[in-house]
């Protein structure tokens, strides 16, 4: 006899990111397709973005559906954020009204859409939940957009903090600069970024090997640059290193043409074609060192990556770096001060003393996916 019992609905997610993967390629893009993998176990996950595809506003793939909501525009104008881009998303994200959904995602970046979804959130009588990567803060600000400019984006980077209900903070660090900034306005949850360390622990070495390897989205608060003027300054004092940069970016002409202009593109390889993570990893397990000099990090996956594929890293005491957390936790992590010569002395003592035993950070297991899965779950699920 049929079952006289009624099924149990399925709970909807509704998940707004500009960014999506494949098309897209970075640290939040692959949160948010590794959550979205897990979570859909328990849920039925729609994701809100801008029409990366051809075809169909609406498609279906793997795990998720993906939903249009404004046509595809760049990130950058220039080397900064569109600021028209992220206008028109946030309006996009309106059709949100009409979507049914029982609990409201969204990822903090580019800000605009977290006051739309507020409003959609308000009238649908739903939580809004936002991800929170890093927070700026005014001088950051100022040296990005200049004076009134900076002013102004820094008054709506902090009122934004307090539209959510509930923010899912990317580190300890980034959770307690929001406390600061808004005291107990909202709830606030730490669920770091992830790795798959069974993917890393498969993915064989590359046969192509190199001194140093960087993964890295090519933008100038990455310091790409510096990492350039250490290898020449390297260089000039006899020691011929090679270094593998993996990523794309607005710099990456400028890059190309200063590692051109310093003597030393014949001894850097950019390599702009990764798309698949194993390839990713293969390419980080033929390196030796991984170099991480960014002015600016909410929390820094590529250096999990790094550390998971055994290689030992070398940062900087930039005061927005909070990457450096997770290489101070480290065995053979290194932190010097922000500036060239620092980072060249550090960058060679890394590599002398580098020790090929196959450690692997025990701690590392608090990183899984299915971890940080489980942490985000008790706050949308709930």
């Amino acid at each position: 006899m049929p079952s006289s019992q009624t099924p149990v609905r399925r709970p909807v997610i509704a998940l707004v990111t500009d960014a999506v993967h494949p098309y897209s390629r970075g640290g939040r893009e692959v949160r948010y397709h590794e959550l979205g993998r897990l979570l859909s176990e328990h849920a039925d996950i729609h994701v809100y973005t801008m029409r990366w595809w051809d075809g169909p506003r609406t498609r279906r793939e793997d795990h998720l559906t993906l939903h249009a909501v404004c046509r595809r525009m760049p990130f950058y104008r220039g080397t900064r954020r569109s600021v028209t881009q992220a206008v028109v998303f946030a309006l996009g994200c309106l059709r949100l009204l009409f979507r049914r959904f029982d609990a409201l995602s969204v990822d903090h970046i580019p800000q605009f859409q977290l006051f739309t979804l507020r409003i959609v959130a308000t009238l649908r009588r739903k939580p809004l939940v936002a991800t929170w990567h890093e927070v700026w803060g005014p001088e950051y600000w100022r040296d990005y957009m200049g004076g009134l400019s900076g002013r102004f984006a820094w008054f709506v980077e902090r009122l934004s903090m307090r539209v959510p209900d509930h923010i899912i903070a990317a580190s300890e660090q980034t959770a307690a600069r929001i406390h600061e900034l808004v005291g107990d306005h909202g709830q606030v949850t730490v669920a770091p970024n992830g790795i798959d360390l069974a993917a890393v622990a498969v993915a064989p070495p590359a046969p192509e090997t190199t001194d140093f390897a960087v993964v890295s989205r090519l933008m100038q608060h990455k310091r790409l640059d510096m990492l350039l003027q250490a290898i020449a300054l390297l260089h000039s004092r006899g020691h011929r290193v090679t270094c593998r940069i993996i990523g794309d970016g607005p710099e990456r002409r400028a890059l190309a043409a200063m590692a051109a202009e310093l003597g030393v593109a014949h001894a850097v390889e950019f390599r702009h074609d990764v798309t698949e993570q194993k390839d990713l990893y293969s390419l980080l397990k033929a390196g030796r060192v991984f170099p991480f000099p960014s002015n600016r990090e909410g929390f820094g996956i590529a250096v999990l990556e790094a550390l998971a594929c055994g290689l030992p890293v070398v940062t900087t005491t930039a005061p927005d770096n909070l990457a450096v957390h997770l290489v101070a936790r480290s065995r053979d992590g290194i932190v010097c001060a922000h500036e060239t010569e620092a980072l060249a002395e550090a960058l060679l003592t890394a590599l002398r003393e580098r020790r090929d035993d196959g450690w692997i950070e025990p701690w590392l297991g608090e990183y899984t996916w299915e971890a940080v899965a489980d942490q985000v779950g008790k706050v949308l699920l709930t």
